[in-house]
């Protein structure tokens, strides 16, 4: 059911023209990542917008908010995944935010699109939690260092195979772990992994 601060994580493909009707939340953090495509989405203060395959999208649910969202093409299909973290302080004001990330920025690294850091070239989120994107090339290893020593790291293949702490994992598999410092990944084929780390407690 959870992983920690970690709720939800949906891998959704929406028809060309269709989506989910005006819904609420409340003290959810709640990050859209397009794989494909892309998402309209609304909201009951008259926020709009559109994000795309690259971008990264968050909201801060708070104190509430009810918002609808849409796949942005009549014909095309969108994937995107949407993901639900606890917050760290409750009923703040609602917020969105949304950026453009280089897709050169995260070969053979992690790319850093989630962070608690103000101000630096991640999303902030209400959270002592951290989102990373790595695209590996075949036969690249690298690690991934915690940042925080009580969080959790849950990984998951966005495409390709890939090796993590000794366990062979295929597209769209996820791993957890928890109570380390870092994990090892070995990337069996080109592969994208998305990084979430999260408090466990």
């Amino acid at each position: 059911v959870n992983f920690g601060a970690l709720r939800v994580l949906n891998d959704d493909v929406v028809k060309g023209g269709a989506g989910f009707g005006q819904h609420p939340h409340d003290n959810m953090e709640i990050i859209s990542i397009p794989l494909r495509g892309a998402l309209e989405h609304g909201d009951n203060t008259g926020g709009r917008g559109i994000i795309k395959s690259g971008e990264v999208q968050i909201m801060s649910a708070g104190s509430g908010i009810a918002h609808s969202e849409r796949n942005a093409s009549k014909s095309e299909d969108v994937n995107f995944l949407q993901i639900w973290v606890f917050p760290k302080v409750r009923n703040i004001e609602p917020r969105y935010d949304q950026k453009l990330f280089s897709s050169d920025d995260r070969l053979n690294k992690f790319q850093t699109v989630v962070s608690p850091e103000e101000n630096n070239n991640s999303l902030w989120i209400n959270q002592d939690a951290w989102f990373s994107i790595g695209r590996l090339s075949k036969d690249f290893s690298t690690e991934y260092r915690v940042n925080k020593n009580s969080n959790g790291v849950y990984a998951f293949v966005l495409e390709g195979d890939v090796t993590i702490n000794g366990q062979k994992l295929n597209k769209r598999d996820g791993l957890g772990v928890w109570e380390t410092d870092k994990i090892s990944l070995l990337a069996d084929s080109d592969t994208e992994v998305l990084i979430i780390e999260v408090p466990m407690n």
